[in-house]
């Protein structure tokens, strides 16, 4: 495993597939594996078809509907545990969309992410799921919704929580929002639940 960051391009183009192969390997329909997820089937099979970027708890829902990992949806294969991981700048994902990079070896129980969120492409699902999250801003401002509590976070404010706390994370700074994303990835027989409504672009 080298120690250069991804390539931003090469992720984005083959998320899309990784995201079908995947279904298609978990033996779902579009229909059934959107329904898991709490997303429309045509808005799945825009992300398969690389006409949208997921957002970070979209990724994360669909990681956890297909038994598998973050690190596995975006190309990352395990290997030699590298304990060193380079930097580099998160580039957008297409049409201004949600952009990743590993801040982590593949296959950990802990999961560790960095992240751009776009200031105008926003994901207004709720999500409630096992595990725990670690959040630390970068850059930006960042709008942290933890059940009926409301946060605004600047560069350099973390927050720590129990992801069953319903949660939505959105950018609230013109620039989008930079972000360290750690979690640990539990599986549940119900999957990722959601409240709220659901991406139908």
């Amino acid at each position: 495993m080298t120690d250069s960051p991804l390539d931003e391009d090469q992720e984005v183009a083959g998320l899309g597939a990784r995201l079908r192969e995947q279904r298609v390997s978990s033996r779902l329909t579009l229909e059934v594996a959107a329904a898991r997820v709490g997303l429309s089937p045509a808005y799945l099979s825009r992300l398969e078809t690389g006409r949208r970027q997921p957002s970070l708890p979209v990724l994360l829902g669909l990681a956890r509907a297909y038994g598998t990992s973050v690190s596995e949806l975006l190309g990352e294969q395990p290997g030699e545990p590298d304990p060193v991981i380079r930097g580099g700048r998160v580039e957008p994902g297409r049409a201004g969309g949600w952009g990743y990079q590993r801040a982590g070896a593949p296959g950990r129980a802990m999961q560790a992410l960095r992240v751009h969120v776009p200031p105008s492409t926003q994901d207004a699902v709720v999500r409630v799921h096992p595990g725990e999250e670690w959040l630390y801003v970068t850059a930006g401002r960042m709008k942290l919704v933890l059940g009926d509590r409301v946060h605004f976070l600047d560069e350099g404010d973390s927050a720590h929580f129990d992801s069953m706390t319903p949660h939505v994370i959105a950018a609230d700074s013109a620039s989008g929002l930079d972000l360290i994303f750690v979690h640990t990835l539990l599986q549940s027989p119900g999957g990722d639940l959601c409240l709220g409504d659901t991406p139908r672009l």
